[in-house]
Formats: structure tokens, sequence, C-alpha cells
């Protein structure tokens, strides 16, 4: 571990894990090459996901990451100077400006589009404006829901993956709330009870959708599957956060890069008797090598500037290009199907452009939104405390 500080941290920000915060990096840039494919199948009429067939696993990789760091941030703190209102300040203070940078970006697509729902039928201003105004105070939609201006049931539809994102909001405020309190046993406890539910989720499809991809819609058991699915990895970076001492270890970037860009390759597992076969691999990854990948990546380091400098840049990029690409892939679906393309040899010059566009205006986003207005809250807000 480097002691270098990530854009914008607050005065008493902990050293970084670079390596960690460059594996984040590295799942969001997968994230959008799987979304780039989900476009192909979506444009398809919803075949299979090609290529890069798991890389759903990278919200769940997240929330992995997201549970390890925020236990080594904030596990030994709430007994010295730590409010929950600090704590909470300083969350909404990080998560929060790309929220509605995403959902006004999200909103301004939605009309370059035409301002019309999947099936062709044309949306009132007034229906997508209250979506803009709910997704920016976070409050989700349901199904049939007038403000679902997509009509896809998502929970926000004007930026699709803000769901993962609610759900970190519900994985903070029960960590203030009282996981932070939890001994190392009652933590490990927890941990596999969580493990239980996620894996009887899982290995039994219990949605019926062959995959873990649950979450994004309040629709029936999707909010228990995603709060699951959230729960498990999350308490279970803390049990680690908790336990971990560094080990050495040559090349963990790239090792872990790798490893990750193969699992999320590994074609779909066909197989559901007795237990779903794909349920077994994503539970393999989440329950095994995630948490293998935290501890290789929290124990390397960077050895020359220019790596130090990738991962910087990585972990810089990875919220906000997590937090604003998919209104751009809004707009590439509408035009695949628009076109009936379905393949990346008919679309590279596009797909790239999507691809690489996203990146360019989430660097934007943070240089010339995020930083300035998360440097000027904190010292607004948090150097009170």
């Amino acid at each position: 571990m480097n002691h270098s500080i990530s854009s914008s941290a607050f005065a008493d920000t902990k050293p970084h894990y670079e390596l960690l915060d460059g594996l984040r990096g590295v799942a969001a840039l997968l994230v959008v090459f799987y979304h780039i494919f989900e476009g192909f199948s979506f444009a398809e009429g919803g075949t299979l996901i090609t290529v890069i067939n798991h890389g759903y696993l990278a919200v769940d990789f997240f929330f992995i990451l997201s549970g390890f760091v925020i236990g080594y941030a904030y596990d030994d703190r709430w007994k010295k100077n730590l409010t929950l209102k600090g704590f909470f300040k300083r969350r909404l203070i990080r998560l929060h400006p790309m929220i509605i940078m995403g959902a006004v970006i999200g909103c301004i697509t939605f009309f370059i589009q035409g301002g019309v729902k999947w099936d062709g039928t044309q949306v009132a201003t007034s229906a997508v404006m209250l979506a803009l105004l709910l997704a920016m105070f976070f409050i989700p939609a349901y199904p049939g829901a007038g403000y679902d201006v997509r009509g896809n049931g998502e929970m926000f539809s004007l930026n699709g993956p803000s769901w993962s994102l609610f759900f970190e909001y519900i994985g903070n405020i029960l960590y203030a709330l009282f996981i932070h309190r939890l001994s190392n046993k009652a933590l490990a406890v927890l941990v596999i009870l969580l493990g239980l539910g996620l894996s009887w989720f899982a290995l039994f499809d219990v949605v019926g959708y062959g995959m873990i991809g649950v979450g994004w819609t309040l629709d029936g058991l999707n909010f228990w599957g995603g709060m699951l699915r959230m729960l498990f990895p999350f308490t279970l970076g803390m049990l680690i956060s908790r336990n971990f001492r560094p080990f050495k270890v040559r090349g963990a970037f790239w090792i872990c890069s790798v490893i990750l860009l193969v699992l999320f390759c590994v074609p779909y597992i066909g197989g559901h008797s007795p237990v779903c076969l794909n349920g077994v691999f994503e539970m393999v990854c989440i329950v095994v090598i995630f948490p293998l990948l935290v501890c290789l990546g929290a124990s390397g380091q960077t050895t020359d500037k220019r790596s130090t400098r990738i991962c910087k840049f990585l972990g810089d990029i990875s919220y906000p290009l997590y937090a604003i690409h998919y209104p751009l892939m809004y707009l590439f679906y509408a035009w695949l199907i628009e076109n009936k393309l379905y393949t990346l040899g008919e679309t590279w010059p596009m797909a790239a452009l999507v691809y690489f566009g996203s990146i360019v205006l989430a660097y934007l986003c943070l240089k010339l939104y995020d930083e300035p207005v998360r440097k000027w809250l904190g010292r607004k807000f948090v150097i009170t405390l």
C-alpha cells in the first residue's frame, strides 16, 4: 500500500490501497464493455449476452471492495470522534454528486432519443421531469409507475445502474447503525447467514433469470435478492478488512486484472437440475475468488511512478464512469434496434465511440464537476466535525 490520497479526499482520509483503486477501475471498464454486448442481445430480442457473459459480477466485486474499504476507513474511528451525522455527511459528499449528474445526463439522452418508451409510446415531459427529480433524491420507481419512463420496470429508468448505488446506500446506513458495532464473531455469523441466503437465491435460481443479476427493479423478489446480493459481499469485505494481514506478492495488479477478465468472459453455464450450474459458478466467484483478489490487491504495491499513476487514474474514474456511462448505452441500444445490428463486427466503430466516449465523459465529469463540488462540500460541511 502506497501512501497517496485519491482525488478530492477529505484532509483526514487514510492512505489508500492503490491497487484496489486500480482494480475498481478495471472492473468499471469491464462493466462498460459488458453493457455494449448487453446492447446486442437486447436489440436482438433478449438473446444471451456473449463474449463478456458474466460482466454483471463486477457489481458483486464492487460490493466486496466497498465493504473492505469502508471497514478499513471507518471501523476504528467510531471510538474516537466519528458520529452518525459525520459518517453520513462524508458518504453523501462522496457518492451523491455523481448520482445527480448521472440522472441529469440520463434525462438529456432520453430527450435526444425522442422521449419515448422502448415500445415507442411517447412519454409526457412532466413524467420525465418527475423521474429526474425523484432520481436526484434517490427515490426509486416501482414497475408501471408513471415515472418509469422507459417501461422496463427499472428502479431508475434514466440511469439503470443507479440501482446498485441505491443498495450501496442501504449498506452504508446499516453499517453505521449497527454493523460496525458487531464483534468479529457476530460479524462472521452474519456473513455466514447472508452467504447461505445468497447461495439459496443463486443455486436454486429463485427469480428464474438463470443468473444472479437481480436487484435492478422493485418487482417481486428482486428487492430481497438485491439486498442479499449487496449485503453478503459488503459484510464479507468488512470481515476481511478486520482480519487482513498483507503478504508479499509481485505483479498483483496484473494478476488480479487478468483473473477478473477471464472470470467475466467464462461462457454462460446452462443446466438447472438439481441446482443452477451458472449459480454455482457465480457463488464460487463471490465466496472464494473475489475475496482472494481483494487480499491480493491489498497486499500488492505499485512499484514505479507510472503504475502508481495508472492505478490512481483508474481509481479516480471508476465511480464517475460507472455512474454516468449507461445513458450513452441507451442511445447505443436505440441505434442498434433502429438499424437492426446485432454484432460487434457490424458496429465496432460506433461501439468504440460509445466506449471511449464514456471514459472521456467520466473524466470530464470528475475534473469539472465531481472534484470541485466535493471539495466545496467537504470544506463547508465536514471540516466542522
